[in-house]
């Protein structure tokens, strides 16, 4: 397979570009470093709050000040790291060296955040919190914007990025899936010992699996030399003017904002919800939310030949946002088929995103003459990211205010008896807010202006120029061998 314009011979014998297409073996080797991502965050994602809240005890007042922090970092890492990628030029590529040197830090930094010391005071169980998180989410954001800015350089066709997606998202579920099954299996629970010798053992392999599952991914996929030898990085601050100013990136982030809300408040509560509100095995309910989510990922395709890439977003937002609003006001069995209906709809958000910034990034290379997907990724990320912040600050404040009792409060032992308004905070968490910020991204993108006939001539032309820098990259490769 390669991996440049591929070019047919029209009717009319003129020569048209066309978009690569891609081999089944190179989407499913693409998807691997899904897994490995997806397994790490979605431990992190779904352990955290209760790890350093519930089990060791750590009050939701040091944890709010980690979370400010971590947010004000995260403001800065994003957009230096998306452009440096951007301007970096190397004979491996100026994406593919940071991804595979990146994921061993990674490994060693997602272990240690589970290595808390016990019972040693509330600022020194707070300073290793920030300061593990800061590390891991350092390599994390490295390698995830790296991963998702390679998507829209690989091939310019809605359909093959949707394929692509497609298999990111499926080994994502996979991992995130397994994010919580692992972390269930050896996590301590009621009326068992409270050592977590079993949970830190199954996150040490879990770590260096999945830096393992990143290398993998970087030894098949090539970069396309065209876009780090013929395009000319712009200056910041010609770069920070073309990001600022793009009306379908801004529209873009507004919407992502909400489902990374979504997302981040979800993962935290959905042990809360199996533990307190349904009083069922995790493992249950975790099924009736992916399930559905695993079969509604390859449906987007048809949904996406119907209605257009945005337009399917907009339908799979509204069906999340409306079933996880219900989870507030529906009998207590009936919350297992609202999970379900919202499983299905955010296979949108998980697989139809970053085909949208695909297209974002085309329309700015057209604007701009540079392939800029780091940029743009990187300041999604310093918009949206704070989403998580806010997430992990609000679960602590939300479940103390509605007298949540935690295990260290009850020496150690899962309290199953909790207040009504205990429940109520923790469905308040896993439904409505959630979902009101899905329907509100749904509403978010009606303003979303690359669609119909503008996203058509958009493609064709951003095909011409992609043919026009390779032509410009063989000609420099010819006077080099002379």
């Amino acid at each position: 397979m390669t991996q440049n314009v591929q070019a047919t011979q029209s009717a009319q014998g003129t020569v048209e570009a066309q978009p690569v297409r891609l081999s089944l073996g190179y989407k499913f080797v693409w998807g691997i470093a899904s897994l490995g991502t997806s397994l790490i965050s979605g431990i992190y994602g779904a352990m955290l709050p209760i790890f350093y809240q519930d089990y060791l005890g750590l009050r939701a007042r040091w944890m709010a000040i980690a979370s400010v922090i971590y947010a004000v970092w995260n403001a800065v890492n994003d957009p230096l790291f998306g452009y440096v990628t951007d301007s970096t030029r190397s004979r491996l590529g100026r994406r593919i060296p940071y991804m595979r040197y990146t994921a061993p830090f990674l490994a060693l930094t997602f272990i240690a955040v589970w290595f808390a010391p016990a019972q040693v005071g509330q600022q020194a169980l707070f300073w290793w919190m920030l300061v593990t998180m800061l590390l891991y989410d350092t390599a994390y954001t490295i390698i995830g914007l790296v991963y998702s800015a390679l998507l829209p350089e690989v091939t310019e066709s809605d359909a093959e990025r949707n394929g692509l997606q497609i298999s990111s998202s499926l080994f994502g579920l996979l991992g995130t899936i397994l994010g919580f099954v692992i972390p269930d299996l050896f996590r301590p629970k009621g009326g068992t010992s409270p050592s977590f010798v079993p949970l830190q053992t199954s996150m040490v392999v879990v770590g260096l699996v999945s830096a393992a599952l990143i290398i993998i991914t970087t030894l098949r996929v090539k970069e396309r030399h065209e876009f780090h030898v013929v395009d000319e990085p712009l200056k910041l601050g010609q770069a920070l003017k073309y990001t600022w100013t793009s009306k379908s990136f801004l529209i873009l982030v507004a919407q992502n904002f909400m489902s990374i809300l979504m997302q981040s408040l979800m993962l935290g509560g959905l042990f809360y919800l199996s533990d307190y509100v349904l009083q069922m095995n995790a493992m249950v309910v975790i099924a009736c939310l992916f399930i559905p989510l695993i079969i509604g990922v390859p449906t987007t395709t048809l949904i996406r030949r119907r209605f257009g890439v945005v337009g399917a977003q907009q339908i799979l937002l509204l069906i999340a946002g409306v079933a996880l609003v219900l989870v507030m006001v529906v009998p207590t069995p009936l919350i297992l088929v609202c999970l379900a209906l919202a499983g299905f709809g955010l296979s949108g958000p998980q697989t139809l995103t970053n085909v949208l910034f695909a297209q974002v990034a085309d329309e700015d290379e057209l604007r701009s003459g540079v392939r800029r997907e780091g940029a743009f990724f990187g300041v999604n990320a310093l918009l949206t990211k704070p989403a998580q912040s806010v997430a992990l600050a609000l679960m602590p404040f939300i479940l103390e205010a509605t007298h949540f009792v935690p295990r260290e409060a009850n020496q150690g032992q899962i309290m199953l008896n909790q207040p009504a308004s205990a429940i109520l905070g923790i469905k308040s968490l896993v439904g409505p807010i959630p979902g009101v910020a899905l329907l509100l991204g749904a509403i978010i993108l009606i303003w979303f202006p690359l669609r119909g006939e503008r996203l058509a001539r958009m493609q064709e032309q951003i095909l011409a120029l992609h043919a026009e820098k390779h032509a410009q990259l063989e000609r420099q490769r010819e006077e080099v061998n002379r």
